[in-house]
């Protein structure tokens, strides 16, 4: 099967790094350049077979959606932003889909399934299968960083206020985000225990009905999840 040539036009270095990290883990998929401006991509678009085009929106010189516009035979083209307000506008161009940044792997990889189901005869989606045994990810921000984290290897995760922290046996990260939503995320090796924590079930130790050891924790089992616990 041929690879699928992709461009990333986004005047945002990190971004440009994150989609990057993101394409590496997804086989098939080959990343034929980087444009900072919409304008730079137009010499590559024209010298080059392009699948996929990654496109932000808010960019100097000439906007995404205006770029969009001018193309007589554009690429398919998924949106990466961290504006809303030009969802609506996007899809009207027939974008595959539309990111809001930050964009975590699991969001970005749904995208990548939606332009493989688009292609003809789905005859690219053999990667799917590919894609999901490798091992579970997750990419976080965490002390101005984008931290790349196994998922097995997490023990719980803990909530504090607006942000959660997430324990490994050896490192711990401390993430901006509800517990709830972070939850959203997570495979299901993972169980709520407790308005405050979530725990990974591959690590739990013992457990009665007040208390989960995970570790070298003990965490608390709270009243509204004691019968989910039980079942465990």
């Amino acid at each position: 099967m041929n690879n699928i040539r992709c461009l990333i036009v986004d005047d945002e270095p990190v971004a440009q790094r994150i989609i990057t990290s993101y394409l590496a883990d997804i086989p098939n998929f080959e990343l034929v350049g980087t444009c900072l401006h919409a304008i730079d991509a137009i010499e590559i678009l024209n010298n080059s077979k392009i699948d996929l085009m990654f496109l932000d929106i808010e960019m100097p010189k000439l906007k995404g959606l205006d770029f969009l516009r001018v193309l007589s035979h554009p690429p398919k083209v998924i949106i990466t932003t961290a504006y809303r307000e030009y969802a609506l506008e996007s899809y009207e161009l027939d974008v595959i889909d539309y990111l809001l940044k930050p964009i975590s792997f699991d969001r970005f990889f749904k995208a990548i399934s939606k332009f493989l189901k688009s292609q003809p005869n789905n005859q690219n989606n053999e990667s799917i299968p590919q894609q999901e045994k490798k091992e579970p990810v997750l990419y976080v921000r965490s002390e101005r960083k984008t931290i790349k984290i196994n998922q097995d290897k997490i023990l719980f995760i803990e909530s504090m206020n607006n942000y959660i922290i997430i324990h490994l046996a050896d490192s711990s990260h401390i993430v901006y985000s509800s517990l709830g939503e972070f939850t959203k995320k997570l495979n299901q090796s993972f169980l709520r225990i407790h308005k405050s924590f979530v725990v990974n079930k591959n690590h739990i130790q013992s457990f009665n009905k007040e208390v989960v050891d995970i570790g070298d924790k003990q965490l608390p089992i709270g009243k509204t999840y004691k019968e989910i616990v039980s079942k465990f």
